[in-house]
């Protein structure tokens, strides 16, 4: 089953042939380890018991950092995927706080049902459906419309069924579970939930706190950062299901600044762009430089020769790094 990001198949339109200098910047793999761990973010497995926030308070502490930061909270009690942004890189969680998200859930059904109806019912919640937030809610309590991508019955053991489902940010499982128990006329509760994607983000990739801390001691005392390397992620990782624009070396400073990016520099894009849509700015090098709300769609950007195409929104890398902007066609 995947979310609809992960169903997408993008294609690069190539705008113009323009090759990076290996003066500026680095690739992302490359980066010096300290700044490897600053533009990083951590998958971590969510151990039941702690608050996010708390999780997210650990990293800080077992990586010395002033900064870390969740992609949106996960009831104490649930475990599984928790991605946390570091150090200068925590502002790209919020691309993940609108992303899809999956979870393996138990549901314990108070009463027996028949199977085939079971089946029926769980079925009719997939698409879209209203709920009202719990009461214990970070958000304002009133009727919202989410999408239900789809609903895996794994398996069903008596009155318990293990089903995965698929979601839009923002959907509440405990109330999905409830309102399925409704809908049966039997009542049903969470007795456990478990994440297993939170965008690009994955259950077969976490890690634990404890693989955190063994691989930043070990760089700490053997200098070996190979460990810490492979526990922490490039924050590129965090927009993989972001549509992507690569720019020309001589537009990467004024889009550092803050600049809407311009159609003279765009040297490739994805072909999937629509107007409207968030995307991710990189260099050449797959550097993020920025996010931005593209004003025209793909074939527009492609085709046409001057224009805005992105409003710069959120902007992740260092000024200065890349040679200023010049007056010329290069860019």
């Amino acid at each position: 089953m995947m979310l609809p990001f992960e169903k997408i198949q993008r294609n690069i339109l190539q705008k113009k042939q323009t090759k990076t200098n290996l003066d500026y910047g680095t690739r992302p793999e490359e980066r010096k380890i300290e700044d490897y761990i600053q533009y990083g973010v951590v998958n971590i497995n969510k151990p039941s018991g702690p608050t996010s926030h708390q999780v997210s308070d650990y990293v800080k502490k077992i990586l010395n950092l002033k900064k870390a930061g969740h992609s949106g909270t996960l009831d104490p009690k649930v475990t599984g995927v928790l991605p946390i942004a570091l150090g200068k890189a925590t502002k790209v969680v919020q691309t993940l706080l609108t992303a899809g998200k999956e979870y393996v859930c138990l549901m314990h059904v108070h009463k027996k049902v028949d199977e085939q109806e079971l089946r029926k019912v769980m079925n009719e919640f997939v698409g879209d459906i209203e709920q009202l937030p719990p009461i214990k809610s970070a958000v304002k309590r009133r009727i919202r419309t989410r999408s239900v991508y789809y609903i895996d019955i794994i398996e069903i053991k008596e009155q318990d069924v293990l089903f995965r489902v698929g979601c839009q940010a923002g959907t509440y499982i405990r109330k999905l579970v409830h309102d399925i128990g409704v809908k049966l006329k039997t009542g049903a509760h969470m007795a456990q939930l478990v994440r297993t994607k939170a965008g690009p983000f994955k259950f077969e990739e976490m890690v634990t706190l404890q693989d955190l801390r063994d691989a930043y001691e070990i760089w700490k005392e053997n200098n070996d950062e190979k460990m810490l390397r492979k526990v922490i992620l490039p924050m590129e990782k965090a927009v993989e299901h972001l549509p992507k624009i690569w720019i020309s070396d001589y537009a990467v400073d004024p889009v550092a600044h803050g600049a809407d990016l311009s159609v003279p520099g765009v040297v490739k894009l994805n072909d999937d762009i629509n107007q409207g849509d968030m995307v991710a700015i990189f260099t050449l090098k797959d550097e993020l430089v920025a996010l931005g709300e593209a004003l025209m769609n793909a074939q527009n950007i492609y085709m046409k020769e001057k224009g805005v195409a992105v409003k710069v929104k959120k902007v992740f890398y260092e000024r200065k790094v890349y040679p200023k902007f010049k007056l010329s066609r290069q860019n």
